[in-house]
């Protein structure tokens, strides 16, 4: 059995302290070092990762994981990475009998974007509609420009049952002072949409479907505070490709999005680049001479590393 996974600085120093008598003489390059524990190999790396081989690594790794989380609140998933690939294999493999079923499913938009909101999307398709949503070419928001997103997203909307989040950039930034990482939000906000489109409707559904983010247990552990939670629910990679209610939640999400950034230009009077490169810099650099740092906490993701460099 072989597990990674990385480790804080907090719980690093911790680790060196518990295997300090258990260390081998040879320590593998970039590793601080590498101890024997019973049956189990430890390996830590300086940048952090440790690596558990042997029959009980899972028991040992887990004391670990157990730890990160006591001083860190942060979930670590354990999983061994040949199980991780089996599963993920057995998934794709099934991933198909979603297309024809009456799916709820969901997808996100603005995640990747410095500036503009997040939009969380969650769409009821029935097998009737798969017709109708294949004469659209209906996929992927992002393998369709932005020109045909405004012209599609409307019909779907008058079809298609759906139900949609939009977070704002001050909203945003006060999740994450708070100490809400991007998965959690995004998590929180995933299960508002289809908990709302669920409950406000009478729906035959066969599968519940979210475009992977996160991982299972990672994503029940983010909600768990929640007061209503949707279960049952299957993480799939790729899924707008596979499933079209995650297609049409995409798309709406989109639309929404680029709605919103049209809506913030306007306010701005300038064209708001997307994405987070370098173009994104030089015109927030611009927006910050002239408005003052104060303007990216309405507009802009403070925790993206954009922020240290325009400022």
């Amino acid at each position: 059995m072989n597990i990674v996974f990385k480790v804080s600085d907090n719980v690093k120093e911790k680790m060196i302290d518990f295997y300090k008598d258990k260390i081998r003489p040879k320590t593998p390059p970039y590793a601080i070092f590498q101890a024997m524990d019973a049956d189990t190999i430890i390996t830590l790396y300086e940048s952090g990762k440790v690596m558990f081989q042997g029959v009980s690594a899972d028991i040992d790794a887990s004391l670990w994981r157990d730890m990160e989380y006591h001083l860190n609140k942060k979930v670590i998933d354990i999983t061994p990475k040949d199980k991780k690939e089996k599963a993920e294999k057995k998934e794709k493999i099934n991933s198909t009998k979603y297309f024809n079923q009456n799916t709820l499913g969901s997808d996100e938009v603005g995640t990747g974007d410095y500036f503009g909101p997040i939009v969380v999307t969650a769409c009821f398709v029935e097998k009737k509609d798969i017709s109708f949503l294949q004469e659209l070419n209906v996929g992927d928001s992002k393998k369709i420009d932005d020109n045909t997103i405004k012209k599609l997203a409307p019909k779907l909307m008058e079809r298609i049952k759906y139900e949609s989040i939009v977070l704002d950039n001050t909203s945003y930034n006060k999740y994450y002072k708070d100490n809400f990482n991007m998965n959690k939000i995004k998590s929180i906000l995933h299960n508002k949409v289809l908990y709302k489109l669920l409950n406000s409707n009478n729906f035959n559904v066969d599968s519940i479907v979210i475009d992977q983010f996160v991982n299972k247990n990672k994503y029940y552990e983010y909600i768990s505070d929640t007061p209503y939670i949707v279960k049952n629910i299957t993480f799939l990679t790729k899924a707008e490709d596979q499933v079209p209610s995650v297609a049409c939640a995409s798309i709406i999400s989109r639309y929404f999005f680029l709605k919103e950034m049209a809506k913030i230009s306007k306010e701005l009077a300038c064209e708001i680049p997307k994405g987070a490169g370098s173009i994104v810099d030089d015109f927030a650099k611009e927006l910050v001479n002239k408005h003052g740092k104060e303007i990216l906490t309405k507009y802009a993701k403070l925790n993206f590393k954009n922020t240290e460099k325009i400022l």
